[in-house]
């Protein structure tokens, strides 16, 4: 009984990992982080929330110039001048599910 519970646990539907891409108004390198993301998400499944860190003084306190900041699955990863193929490869390695349109 346990073991029938455990497997259907561990063979239920994950859902897709969280990306948060902490900006500012008028940052051109968080426009270009935007960019990179939003082309990354037509072939992996995951979520983007973009947050403005001007609107929060705590993430302000807390990172700073740090932007852009992304942040996957809550831990910050990269930020300032993101490098594209290393932003693809981590999106790769945390989405190993591809969007069936993609090819």
């Amino acid at each position: 009984m346990v073991m029938d519970w455990l497997r259907s646990w561990l063979s239920r539907p994950k859902p897709p990992p969280e990306y948060v891409l902490l900006t500012r108004v008028g940052c051109h390198l968080c426009d270009d982080a935007k960019r990179l993301l939003e082309r990354l998400q037509t072939e992996f499944e995951f979520t983007l929330r973009v947050v403005d860190v001007d609107g929060h003084a705590d993430l302000v306190r807390q990172y700073g110039d740090k932007v852009p900041l992304i942040l996957m699955q809550g831990r910050p990863r990269l930020w300032g001048r993101v490098n594209p193929v290393l932003l693809r490869r981590m999106v790769e390695k945390a989405c190993p599910r591809r969007r069936p349109d993609s090819a």
